[in-house]
């Protein structure tokens, strides 16, 4: 069978068309500036050159039918017609606590994605919309709806609880959900392999680092905590997102700063982090190179960033009593080589002994622990696009 996974943001497109028979990517893509005018395609087919298509599209379901134009186009296509197509499989942000596993869309999944439009505003609106566009336009085969928050259910409410009054989680299910799911599954089974051992007896630390960044503890093929919340702000310092603070800096700064909610909202949101912090940049590179030259704020920045993340290695290794693996993932994991030695600097009690030599890699699936490290460090390119896939496969048989 070959599925097509579409991950559908507020004015994009992604997409990727796997052969499930040897699980090869046959073509990917992503329209951008959609609603917006200066619409571009950008389509890769496997063994092609790469086509880029300007036109402007009003909207996802124009974005949709020139995508499936262009898996069919007989020059740089790659499928004779969409009948070829399976299945379909949908990134979607949030699934409440409604879903802890993929699941087939119908009308009470649709219902329970728009019902998650006030706690994730940016993402399940476009992934909704995204949705109902190619059902409008493939009707006769299976959608799959694989949730970021899915992986993260099987946290027990110790965790995911806050010190709130009850009634707001009766009411209003104010709780952790944690985000970047597939990533964390995806990459916590690779490492399973890697060790040796079955996912079900690991004790897993993964670190998700990206412009937004994650990290989860996992033991007995359970997510036991995920450091980001009820919404992606909390935890870790982002590229544009604050992570951890007092909540009560929220009302001090909005009183300050004469802000409406939605305001602060955004300046948290967008306005904070490792951009706030260091005034050059949300991009870990640019204030790598900042703080070469001297710059004292992105030097704050990053001893900021690598403690956060330091504290979160501590956590969890309490939490687990112990640990087999960290796993370096994302953007900035996967690449960031001296991004991934500052945060293992300094944890030998722990049992995390880099070899820095080993470390020196990009992009690539390895082992940059000692040969006695007792903790493993591993880097492992995520694969989200994959997993949707798989689980988009079995659903539809």
């Amino acid at each position: 069978m070959k599925v097509l996974v579409v991950n559908a943001g507020s004015s994009s497109i992604k997409y990727q068309v796997f052969d499930m028979t040897d699980e090869s990517v046959l073509a990917k893509g992503l329209v951008d500036r959609v609603g917006i005018p200066g619409t571009t395609l950008e389509h890769k087919p496997t063994g092609k050159d790469e086509v880029v298509i300007k036109r402007d599209l009003p909207d996802h379901t124009e974005g949709m039918k020139l995508v499936l134009d262009v898996l069919v186009n007989p020059e740089y296509g790659c499928i004779k017609s969409m009948d070829e197509i399976g299945a379909v499989g949908h990134r979607v942000v949030h699934g409440g606590e409604d879903f802890a596993e993929s699941v087939v869309i119908d009308d009470h999944v649709k219902k329970v994605i728009k019902d998650c439009f006030e706690i994730a505003p940016l993402h399940n609106p476009p992934n909704l919309m995204g949705i109902e566009a190619c059902q409008a336009l493939m009707t006769n085969v299976p959608h799959v709806a694989v949730f970021d928050t899915a992986f993260h259910q099987t946290m027990e409410a110790a965790n995911y609880m806050y010190a709130l009054p009850y009634e707001v989680y009766e009411k209003f299910r104010v709780r952790r959900y944690g985000f970047h799911g597939t990533s964390h599954y995806y990459v916590a089974h690779r490492a399973s392999e890697m060790l040796g051992k079955p996912y079900e007896d690991c004790k897993i630390i993964t670190l998700h680092l990206g412009n937004g960044a994650s990290m989860a503890a996992i033991k007995g093929g359970k997510v036991v905590d995920t450091s980001m919340g009820f919404t992606p702000l909390e935890g870790l310092v982002m590229g544009t997102r604050s992570g951890d603070i007092d909540p009560a800096i929220v009302f001090y700064l909005m009183e300050k700063l004469e802000m409406k909610s939605s305001e602060a909202n955004s300046y948290f949101n967008k306005k904070a982090g490792m951009l706030g912090l260091s005034g050059v940049s949300n991009d870990l590179r640019d204030i790598l190179e900042a703080a070469k030259a001297g710059n004292q704020r992105a030097n704050i920045a990053l001893d900021v960033y690598y403690n956060k993340v330091k504290g979160y290695i501590g956590n969890y290794m309490a939490k687990l009593n112990g640990c087999d693996c960290l796993v370096f993932t994302a953007g900035v994991g996967e690449n960031g080589y001296d991004v991934r030695e500052c945060i293992c600097q300094d944890l030998d009690y722990l049992g995390v002994k880099m070899d820095t030599e080993k470390n020196k890699v990009r992009g690539k699936e390895v082992d940059v622990a000692t040969d006695d490290s007792k903790v493993r460090i591993f880097v492992i390119p995520t694969n989200e696009e994959l997993v949707i896939a798989r689980d988009t496969l079995r659903l539809s048989k």
